[in-house]
């Protein structure tokens, strides 16, 4: 009979809590499925006294979770504490130092030590295994590394934080802005402890470094991703866009050129009709394309207990099955180092701007659009307010080099109120 497999789970808040939960409840299910026992031999967390709905007084408690990655019956240190350095770098590294098995679900960690984290498992032998890093229950690590193996992948792009997600498209469905709706996610529990890991998009841009590196074969570069958040949106531009035919999504985009890698995470206007544009509430949605495959859709739950612990048991069943492999789907050692590349592919956008009431200012801002070799598909003018008027433009595929020229060159026209607004129009 083959030996249990041994855990020792650090964090048990509830994603913790739910793994603990998912082993209790399916112990037979798990180890019908991969031929032993999965059992939990030590827990570690901040409190001991916290009540987590689960009951824990079965298994040792270390105070110290490097302590916990270190005992002789862990086979595998579970990581669910997060945070980029500190205890969870530590503890894992103490783990990997001494051959033992990761699974984890710390995507700023990976974002910024996968690398290094990957050349340490393996020369011990071991693996990192981080399903729950990325887009919570929904299986997209395994997609990329295993089921997408055989395709050169163009291009990986999706909605990868349901907070920003639940506030955007929200504030179209209640017609509250982004400060309202952003006090009901805190009060909801959707925001991390650092509000700005969210609605910055660093939260979604340390998951789609994750994913570039298995998509590209490069090595992590969260640095190299283009970053803004969402904090700027405004409702005038929701209802604006949805009267046009799109919505706003934090859209992260990443595809290899002959320039380099390009990496984005950024609000962008997606069609309404398309699979990204009817995506509702805190759900993500990762969209792969591989020369072979064509174009794949995957969406779910994108955090929770449940869903994120899910992607835990996962992992933790592929290791007690024998499932072996490089972290980042090919050896650590022959990773491209990525060039970062700025976006020159040529996109249509949305422009928004508030238009002082003067004779000839709808003609001075398409003059400065066309100077800078803007085309102009479509345009709205809105209703006079206090001698403004917002004007909304959607332009034919131009650059954002010559975006900026333009954007530039509007604020010397003296009828331009204000900074304009430009969002990327992107082709899905």
């Amino acid at each position: 009979m083959s030996q249990p497999l041994r855990l020792g789970i650090a964090g048990l808040g509830t994603v913790g809590a739910g793994v603990v939960q998912i082993i209790r409840r399916q112990a037979a299910l798990l180890e019908a499925r991969t031929g032993r026992a999965v059992v939990i031999s030590a827990v570690s967390a901040r409190s001991r006294d916290k009540d987590r709905g689960v009951n824990l007084s079965s298994y040792d408690w270390e105070s110290d979770p490097v302590a916990l990655a270190k005992r002789e019956d862990v086979d595998v240190f579970v990581e669910l504490m997060g945070g980029e350095d500190g205890p969870a770098k530590a503890a894992t590294e103490a783990a990997l130092a001494l051959g033992k098995d990761v699974v984890t679900a710390n995507k700023a960690m990976l974002a910024m030590h996968g690398q290094a984290l990957a050349v340490a498992a393996e020369a011990r032998g071991c693996v990192i295994k981080y399903e729950a890093a990325v887009a919570g229950g929904i299986p997209v690590v395994k997609v990329l590394g295993e089921g997408l193996a055989g395709n050169e992948i163009t291009r990986v792009m999706g909605v990868m934080n349901g907070t920003c997600n639940y506030i955007l498209t929200h504030m179209e469905a209640t017609g509250q802005g982004y400060n309202a709706l952003f006090a009901e996610a805190e009060k909801l529990g959707y925001l991390e402890a650092d509000p700005n890991l969210d609605v910055g998009g660093i939260d979604a841009g340390h998951k789609l470094a994750i994913l570039s590196s298995l998509a590209f074969g490069t090595q992590v570069n969260f640095e190299g991703i283009e970053l803004e958040g969402i904090q700027r949106v405004t409702l005038e531009d929701i209802r604006a866009a949805a009267d046009m035919g799109y919505k706003i999504k934090l859209l992260g985009v990443a595809q290899m050129t002959g320039r380099g890698l390009e990496q984005r995470m950024q609000p962008c206007l997606v069609p309404d009709t398309s699979p990204l544009g009817q995506l509702q509430g805190g759900t993500n949605m990762i969209v792969l394309e591989g020369d072979a495959v064509g174009q794949i859709v995957l969406r779910g739950a994108g955090a929770g207990a449940g869903p994120t612990a899910s992607a835990v048991l996962s992992d933790i069943c592929d290791i007690a099955r024998g499932h072996r492999g490089p972290v980042f789907g090919q050896p650590a050692a022959t990773l491209d180092t990525p060039i970062a590349a700025l976006s020159k592919r040529p996109a249509a956008y949305y422009l928004r701007m508030t238009l002082k009431d003067k004779p000839g200012a709808l003609a001075k801002v398409a003059a400065v659009l066309g100077e800078a070799g803007v085309s102009i598909d479509r345009m709205r003018q809105y209703g006079h307010e206090n001698d403004q008027a917002p004007v909304l433009i959607v332009t034919h595929k131009t650059t954002r080099v010559d975006i900026g020229h333009a954007l530039s060159a509007m604020k010397t026209t003296s009828v331009v109120a204000g900074d304009p607004v430009a969002l990327r129009i992107e082709e899905v």
